[in-house]
């Protein structure tokens, strides 16, 4: 999930003509890559896939099932499959040789360690026109989209994976104990939109609490509401 939010920010970032959209750009990247490097992350988004695609397969046989729909998604899934075998074991061994990008990487542990008299070629680069930083980003982009389109893929049928249900915080608190055969990846809680509280789970494998909380400034710490809570949870 970390890394599908640093993967939106970076998305975003590009599309934007600014030097400081590039910067940011770049800082989304930068973490990208530390979590990619960590581990082999290629490894378990392939186990994932697999794991998704036998899952939907065994409802090929089923009866009422959409056909067409279930033939698509298993097709993205094969295609993402493809693409992240396609990139091979060394796909960010292009990113760590970057001197530029190490050089960034370096200064950016330093608070405003990336400004122009420390990094004079990462702000001149920052000064080219939209179009040549748009092209390096892109090169860069290559390397990394194959597995983070497959984790946001992934997410999202996991996400998908399970109904909401309704459900009333008493007090502003809901406990739900897990049943033993029942396996649990993302929770999933939904306020109306116009709603002036927000959640806070905590939990373990066996059970999960979400308490409600009211917000009122930023001087002020949030406490749980007093009131009881309508909203509804996906368990997926």
């Amino acid at each position: 999930m970390r890394l599908e939010f640093l993967y939106q920010q970076l998305l975003y970032n590009c599309d934007v003509d600014s030097d400081w959209a590039t910067r940011g750009a770049i800082s989304s990247l930068l973490e990208i890559m530390a979590i990619l490097m960590r581990g082999d992350v290629r490894s378990e988004v392939h186990k994932e896939l697999d794991l998704q695609i036998d899952t939907l397969a065994r409802y090929q046989k089923q009866p009422g099932v959409d056909a067409n729909r279930l033939g698509a998604l298993l097709g993205n899934l094969m295609r993402s499959r493809d693409d992240v075998d396609a990139v091979g074991t060394q796909y960010m061994q292009t990113l760590k040789d970057c001197e530029f990008l190490s050089s960034i990487k370096h200064r950016s542990s330093i608070p405003g360690g990336t400004c122009e008299f420390d990094l004079p070629e990462y702000s001149h680069w920052l000064r080219q026109p939209f179009a040549r930083r748009a092209e390096d980003m892109s090169n860069w982009l290559a390397k990394i989209r194959p597995l983070c389109d497959a984790v946001a893929e992934s997410l999202w049928l996991i996400r998908e994976s399970a109904q909401p249900i309704n459900k009333i915080a008493i007090s502003g608190m809901y406990q739900h104990r897990m049943q033993k055969d029942a396996s649990c990846r993302i929770l999933r809680v939904t306020l109306p939109q116009s709603s002036q509280l927000y959640p806070e789970i905590s939990g373990s494998q066996h059970r999960f609490t979400v308490r409600f909380l009211e917000w009122s400034t930023i001087g002020r710490r949030a406490v749980q509401t007093g009131q009881d809570v309508e909203f509804k949870i996906s368990v997926c």
